[in-house]
């Protein structure tokens, strides 16, 4: 398989199928350029699903050859896989860029070590953990090795200029060449709203069922609020998620209310129909760099409770469809929850229509095809040798 030759190898600690914005960003971006014709080749760790075996070694998903290099054990969300740099530098040998996905331990190894090929790294958020007796530690060394990544790469990637400069690391991004792009986001329309369950006002959360998406405070927001007749949903997988689930905390909070669901993972075909289950979205998250469910919400005409976070706050400044709030406020969440029931109808279609226009996943996958085009060339036109000029002889 190593012996193909790629115009991209993009370098990320976990792969579909898990699922994170990070993940998804990565897949959307490597689908769709392998799609325009180019060779892409994607390299992460393995990690188990459930309790099945690990992962393929290598496989080819959405046009993409998918190369895994086994994991030891983890620390934290961190997989520990002594066979990842290895299979990194083979694969980058054998490709016209690196694109990293950052924050990854790894990272600062990986850009000392790489051939001499441009490297784009993509910095999607600073490094959140749940405070531990290591977290802080943890959290020192990812960042230590993204800033050597940043300083030895060509080009760094922000979600949005908002989350570039409130980062830790906004220093060493601004010392080189940076541009921001925000996080692609599929078409989620056209599904069935076979989720609902009743006439009431039916609210709905996507994502990883973790600590740093504030869902406790949600959960607590809908229960202060909510009349007999209406729904909390919240999608999401809790079972295998990397750094370990809040589920038992969140449904202790819950206490058995029948009014709160937890659907688990789902499926692209299950968020379509979960989007058209519902009535208002909530992000409450305590850190968040972007959030590509809202603004996949609001691309199926759903307000949205945010979090007024660096980079998680841009979809709603930029179209303003929904309230802000601050993490962990849940009186502020419950009244966004009570004023977002009579959210104007035709309100809701034009900024669906502006969301769509500013957060589509095609003007995404352009922009980096573009960037990482431009990367290569600037590339080559540095090592191609000068033509000898010929010698100018007098009269």
């Amino acid at each position: 398989m190593t012996s193909k030759r790629f115009d991209v190898c993009i370098v990320l600690n976990y792969y579909t199928p898990y699922m994170s914005g990070l993940t998804e960003t990565a897949r959307v971006v490597a689908e769709g350029l392998a799609a325009k014709g180019w060779r892409v080749a994607v390299v992460c760790t393995s990690h188990e699903i459930g309790l099945s075996s690990p992962l393929p070694r290598y496989e080819v998903m959405g046009g993409v050859h998918v190369f895994r290099a086994p994991v030891l054990f983890k620390i934290g969300r961190g997989p520990i896989s002594p066979g990842f740099i290895p299979l990194v530098r083979r694969i980058a040998r054998r490709s016209k860029a690196m694109h990293l996905h950052l924050p990854m331990l790894e990272a600062g190894p990986i850009a000392k070590l790489a051939p001499d090929i441009p490297i784009l790294s993509t910095y999607h958020i600073d490094l959140w953990l749940a405070p531990s007796l290591t977290s802080s530690l943890q959290i020192a060394a990812v960042n230590h090795s993204a800033r050597v990544a940043i300083r030895e790469g060509d080009h760094v990637v922000v979600n949005s200029d908002d989350q570039a400069h409130h980062s830790l690391l906004w220093d060493d991004i601004a010392k080189g060449a940076w541009s921001s792009i925000p996080a692609p986001c599929l078409d989620p329309r056209g599904g069935e709203p076979v989720m609902r369950d009743g006439a009431g006002h039916h609210v709905g959360f996507l994502g990883r069922i973790v600590p740093d998406k504030g869902i406790e405070f949600l959960i607590r927001a809908f229960l202060r609020t909510a009349q007999p007749d209406d729904r909390l949903l919240l999608g999401g997988e809790y079972e295998t998620v990397a750094g370990g689930s809040n589920i038992d905390a969140l449904r202790a909070i819950v206490n058995g209310d029948p009014r709160v669901r937890f659907l688990g993972a789902l499926e692209r075909d299950q968020t379509r129909d979960f989007y058209a289950s519902i009535d208002t979205f909530a992000l409450t998250s305590v850190a968040e760099s972007f959030g590509i469910v809202q603004a996949e919400a609001m691309m199926c005409s759903l307000p949205v409770v945010g979090s007024d976070l660096p980079g998680g706050r841009v979809p709603l400044v930029q179209t303003g469809f929904g309230v802000l709030t601050e993490p962990g406020d849940v009186d502020a969440i419950a009244d966004a929850l009570v004023q977002l029931r009579d959210f104007p109808e035709p309100e809701k279609h034009r900024l669906a229509r502006l969301a769509q226009d500013l957060y589509g996943a095609e003007g995404c996958v352009n922009r980096y095809a573009d960037l990482i085009s431009g990367l290569i060339d600037a590339r080559a036109a540095r090592q191609t040798p000068a033509r000898p000029q010929p010698a100018h002889s007098g009269t």
